[in-house]
């Protein structure tokens, strides 16, 4: 269970951490299929071009401390998809466990819910048991795996998608 948890939009503040947990998974997981660590004046044009978007970047703080962050972003960027979001969600590695992915997650749904979003996409490496798990509990349904679209540490990777419908 998670102590004094409060989620809240990110600020220009938060990116030296937001930038620190992106950098880990990127050097130790395959939930980004980057293998470039990233500066933090890459983290401040992800934060202004998503705010420029009218999208939302948040963060779960613990004990006054980032715990991770989340955010949603164009899943395609053609008019007619204009209604659906594609969201990531990143736990600092000493925080794993404690319900904060969830509580992002369902920060993330209601942010999305009010901004009229139709539909949430989810890209999740296939064996990423533990987010398929989440996400189903959030409602998500696996609409499909690509098989071997992704490379990462020497390996194919395949990509579970699943979806869920925000507004009726």
């Amino acid at each position: 269970m998670t102590d004094a948890v409060l989620v809240r939009d990110a600020t220009e503040a938060d990116l030296p951490v937001i930038r620190d947990i992106y950098n880990h998974a990127v050097e130790h997981t395959t939930a980004i299929w980057n293998e470039m660590l990233v500066d933090l004046d890459n983290r401040v044009e992800w934060f202004k071009a998503r705010k420029a978007r009218g999208f939302p970047v948040i963060v779960a703080e613990r004990d006054g401390k980032v715990a991770g962050y989340a955010s949603y972003g164009d899943w395609r960027t053609f008019d007619g998809y204009r209604h659906t979001v594609e969201h990531s969600v990143y736990v600092d590695k000493d925080c794993r466990g404690a319900g904060i992915g969830e509580m992002l997650m369902r920060g993330l749904i209601e942010r999305a819910a009010g901004a009229n979003i139709h539909v949430m996409i989810a890209g999740i490496e296939a064996e990423n048991a533990a987010s398929i798990k989440l996400h189903e509990k959030l409602g998500f349904r696996v609409a499909g795996t690509f098989l071997e679209v992704g490379t990462k540490f020497g390996r194919w990777l395949d990509l579970t998608c699943m979806e869920l419908r925000v507004t009726k």
